[in-house]
């Protein structure tokens, strides 16, 4: 007795996609990163770039709550690395976003910006405060 087609097991192409995964790991920690640094980095970058306003002195209203936002970015950051760059990625769907290259390199990309602005929210913290 043959057993129909609808109950063969999946073949790699159809099993989840860890390329759309690490995408999302990605935005979230770059989030994570940018919500990390509003009381400290983000004001001094806004006026850097010449936006002002007596609502950036609002910003730092978050401070308190930058230890939480410093674990959750870390946490998709890392999760995010680890599944862009384990040895043992899952096979992309020929056609699927995590099949194509650009994508790929672009989800890295913003996983290394969203380190490297989580990094700076909590080197801030370790740096001498002078007057």
């Amino acid at each position: 007795m043959e057993v129909p087609e609808m109950y063969d097991t999946p073949k790699p192409a159809e099993t989840p996609q860890t390329g759309n995964q690490a995408s999302l790991l990605a935005a979230g920690g770059l989030i994570g990163g940018f919500l990390a640094s509003t009381c400290c980095i983000l004001p001094l970058a806004l006026v850097t770039l010449g936006v002002s306003g007596a609502w950036i002195g609002n910003l730092t209203a978050l401070s308190p709550y930058q230890p939480y936002f410093l674990a959750v970015a870390f946490s998709l950051l890392g999760a995010g690395i680890w599944r862009a760059y384990r040895k043992d990625a899952v096979a992309c769907a020929p056609g699927s976003p995590c099949a194509v290259p650009k994508t790929r390199a672009a989800t890295k990309a913003v996983l290394w910006t969203g380190l490297i602005v989580t990094a700076a929210a909590l080197a801030v913290n370790f740096l001498p405060v002078t007057g």
